[in-house]
């Protein structure tokens, strides 16, 4: 008995290697990698799975399409008029000769099932200058506007005509901010009035901060017709080129993105036919009724038009956040004191590393939201607003972080850092400021009505 016991543990130590052995053997169908004994055991070719994070073939050229112009046209300019202080027409005209600016270019950046397209873009021609590429890109917050509320009628009517022709360059304004309501949409003043004796909305108030607005061929405005539902009250109206009543403002002088046209717009008796109503006026009676009885709907027009456009903004501040790292890299890799190259001590070297996580992170972030509103998916964690907060957050910081690596240069005119952080700010308080976007994610987890 007692040699029994004693060799019983060799024994199932034998089997234990035999069996370590077995598992180590090549599979039976000649491949002996993991893989390949997964394929066997589970019966699924490994490497075919439906999931990827790969840009396709058709969105690389693209992006490349775009950089290219970016990097020989858009960032040679980007100091000069950031200087100015004006639109820049010429890059803009520029932009629609090879099919970059205009309603067929944004139709085919849109038309990607998988979403993906219009942020890349946005994020290379951000990457060139900030100021250039909202004036670019600017229009398509108007765009967003009518196909958020707009009929398929109203769509084919007004796009075109928020682009113009590459011979004759259009632009168009989103005009939602006011004097004394920005992130409180509910504070909205400006009125817009039915007269049904001849099917005409007439417009009065006044808005601010909207970009291209009183240059634009076609303002798209946000306006109460009943000012009791607050913003359940709002609709989307259409102001069509050479209207009377619609009048530039006084233009606002910028801390960044100083190329792009800023400026109130003030509707005076402003007279829009009963077709700029955007959606139809029976779209509308029906969903006043339904807020009047305490019912939900599907939102005001102000807001899908920011859902909609928040991953593209988002796009944008993670291309200005990924220009400032990429000079700050260049720079690092360059620079010399203490007879070594600045990259070689940690503090340097590890901030670098932190802003490419950073930036990364952001662009997953933006790539996420771009696909569930592409594909219909419900932002359940308000993750539009996540991917908005998150990109215009680093945009600052990375901006910020490169003018610190390129210490007295970067606070320099001379050197590009110091216009990428002037105009990165911007991003996190246009479209939603930081705070709002926490609040709206923070309901949105909770279910709360957090103030």
């Amino acid at each position: 008995m007692a040699t029994k016991d004693q060799t019983a543990p060799a024994e199932e130590a034998t089997e234990a290697t035999d069996a370590k052995a077995a598992a180590a053997e090549p599979s039976s169908n000649g491949d002996d990698s993991v893989e390949g004994a997964l394929s066997e055991q589970l019966g699924i070719e490994v490497g075919d799975s439906p999931f990827s994070l790969e840009l396709s073939q058709d969105q690389k050229d693209i992006r490349n399409w775009v950089h290219g112009f970016a990097e020989d046209v858009v960032r040679p300019a980007g100091e000069e008029w950031d200087e100015k202080e004006e639109f820049p027409w010429p890059i803009v005209q520029e932009a629609a000769k090879i099919g970059l600016y205009g309603f067929e270019g944004v139709a085919q950046f849109w038309a990607d099932p998988s979403g993906l397209t219009f942020p890349i873009v946005n994020e290379e021609l951000f990457w060139g200058d900030a100021g250039i590429g909202m004036s670019i890109f600017g229009t398509t917050l108007a765009v967003a506007g009518i196909y958020g509320s707009g009929t398929p009628e109203q769509l084919v009517e007004w796009v075109p005509q928020c682009y113009g022709t590459p011979d004759d360059v259009k632009v168009a304004a989103f005009c939602a901010s006011e004097p004394d309501a920005g992130s409180d949409v509910s504070g909205y003043r400006t009125t817009a009035k039915y007269d049904e004796a001849n099917d005409e909305w007439v417009l009065n108030g006044q808005k601010a901060w909207a970009t291209n607005g009183g240059i634009a061929n076609v303002h798209v405005v946000i306006a109460s017709v009943d000012r009791e539902l607050g913003s359940r009250g709002h609709a989307g109206f259409v102001i069509p080129p050479g209207t009377k009543g619609c009048e530039q403002g006084a233009k606002v002088k910028k801390h960044g993105i100083r190329a792009s046209h800023t400026a109130d717009v003030h509707l005076d008796d402003c007279r829009v036919p009963g077709s700029c109503l955007l959606g139809g006026k029976e779209k509308l009676d029906e969903r006043i009724a339904k807020a009047k009885e305490g019912k939900s709907s599907k939102g005001q027009a102000a807001m899908r038009t920011f859902e909609l456009s928040r991953p593209t903004v988002a796009s944008q501040a993670v291309g200005i956040a990924r220009a400032a790292y990429e000079y700050a890299l260049d720079y690092a890799k360059e620079r010399e004191t203490w007879g070594r190259k600045i990259i070689e001590n940690q503090s340097i070297a590890f901030t670098l590393a932190d802003m490419k996580l950073e930036i990364d992170a952001a662009r997953l972030l933006t790539h996420r939201a771009a696909w569930m509103g592409r594909t219909g998916k419900d932002f359940d964690n308000a993750e539009g607003s996540m991917s908005k907060l998150k990109a215009g957050e680093v945009a600052v910081w990375a901006t910020e972080r490169a003018i610190q690596i390129l210490g007295g240069n970067g606070y320099s005119r001379e050197f590009p850092v110091e216009r990428m952080h002037r105009d990165a700010k911007i991003w996190t308080i246009f479209e939603g400021t930081s705070e709002i976007q926490r609040l709206v994610i923070s309901r949105a987890i909770s279910g709360v009505h957090i103030k």
